[in-house]
């Protein structure tokens, strides 16, 4: 724990790197309570299981439809300021909520809430692309690392925090108005940051068309063998484990006869597991390839998946999952550090939202199906099918990133950390 505490220490020298992790600590609580408290107004306003889920498909859609656009003006603008706007629309577009009152402007939630969702889309390809110009190639690993491991935390902080607040307060007018304060201060934090693009960052781009653009970073990922394996295998992992998120709760409440209460614990020894793994990765970080962490983290999720079909208790599965998640944030840590590190500066948002929407699009078809085949052949047999896609997802990255072959080293315009910024 003490190398991992110095590892911190060292990235929070850089204080660049402190003012985004600021900016991502604030703004995943607002995320994640914006999404909480949407949901408590939606059902206190309809009371239906149909409304929620025309809430879920207006959250869930943008990322679809606008991922890979999002990606385009992420490489055409400045990052810091596209963060800025993103942070600073969302605080308006949830301001807007607090005014709905009436089951009648249900319809108006969901036209604000999909708003938000796109806006958002900007946001993480911005902050992933931005990264490496702050921190350095060397430190790449542990920043996304540090970066995972927050994401979870204060995620889980805003949901907490949105359940009590929600539970507590008749109007949640107050809990919208501290979202949206979340998000002004994100974007505050992100107008500290001192570095600034290069004057011919992505000059050769400009009059270029839009969809041009979008070409070149598919053109990207498809004459790049690492990267052809990088999405491959986050596809087909989230091909499987898109269903183990649909059917956790099936499976603690039929499978496993338990209360629907106990799902906050079982979910919170998973991050427990991811926060353990968060801390692991930034100590090893200088040592071990982001590839072999991508393929072992695959391989040991599916193992884990496939043995929760074989469990015969609740503490089985709490103990499986915190290994889930030591094995999730490697993946998750992995695969971006790749991105980051095989793409050119002025592609790096382009490719990082191509490879998220697909991501994305293979989860829905798997979350689609998830019910249907356990209709099918059964909760626990899902599980078993699922875990074994998620296997062959990293055995397929082994081949791809297989032991000898030569990572090619990123072709970036990135200014590394001046020496004053390695100031605290």
């Amino acid at each position: 724990m003490t190398a991992a505490s110095a590892g911190l220490r060292q990235l929070l020298a850089v204080r660049d790197f402190r003012r985004l992790w600021l900016a991502q600590i604030v703004s995943d609580i607002g995320d994640s309570l914006t999404f909480v408290t949407l949901l408590f107004l939606v059902q206190r306003l309809t009371g239906s299981t149909v409304a929620l889920a025309g809430l879920g498909i207006a959250l869930t859609v943008p990322s679809l439809l606008f991922g890979v656009l999002s990606g385009v003006f992420v490489d055409r603008w400045d990052r810091r300021k596209v963060m800025i706007v993103s942070d600073f629309a969302r605080g308006v577009v949830v301001l807007g909520l607090v005014f709905i009152q009436s089951g009648d402007l249900v319809w108006l939630i969901y036209i604000l809430a999909f708003i938000h969702a796109a806006v958002g889309t900007l946001f993480d390809p911005a902050k992933s692309a931005l990264l490496p110009a702050l921190v350095g190639k060397e430190n790449l690993l542990a920043a996304n690392s540090v970066s995972q491991t927050s994401e979870t935390i204060f995620a889980l902080v805003g949901t907490a925090l949105g359940g009590v607040l929600a539970a507590s307060l008749a109007n949640l007018g107050p809990v919208f108005v501290l979202d949206a304060a979340t998000f002004f201060a994100s974007a505050f934090f992100i107008s500290r940051i001192a570095h600034r693009p290069s004057a011919d960052v992505n000059a050769d781009i400009e009059g270029a068309g839009v969809w041009a653009e979008m070409m070149d970073g598919f053109r990207v990922i498809t004459s790049s063998r690492p990267l052809i394996g990088v999405l491959m295998a986050a596809a087909i992992a989230m091909l499987g484990l898109g269903a183990v998120n649909v059917l956790m709760v099936p499976l603690i409440v039929d499978e496993l006869s338990v209360s629907a209460s106990w799902f906050g614990l079982i979910q919170g020894s998973q991050v427990i597991g991811m926060v353990l793994a968060g801390a692991i990765v930034a100590v090893i970080a200088a040592k071990v390839r982001a590839s072999t962490l991508l393929v072992g983290g695959l391989i040991l999720v599916g193992v884990m998946i496939t043995a929760v079909a074989r469990i015969s208790s609740v503490w089985q599965l709490m103990i499986i999952l915190v290994f889930v998640g030591l094995a999730v944030v490697p993946v998750g840590v992995a695969a971006g550090t790749l991105v980051q590190t095989l793409v050119p500066d002025e592609l790096r948002g382009r490719v990082g939202a191509s490879m998220e929407t697909a991501t994305s699009g293979a989860t829905v078809i798997s979350m689609g199906f998830a019910g249907v085949l356990a209709a099918g052949i059964g909760t626990r047999n899902v599980f078993t099918v699922s875990g074994a896609i998620t296997i062959v997802a990293g055995v397929a990255a082994w081949f791809v990133f297989r032991p000898g072959d030569e990572m090619p080293e990123p072709e970036t315009t990135d200014a590394q950390p001046a020496p004053d910024e390695l100031q605290s």
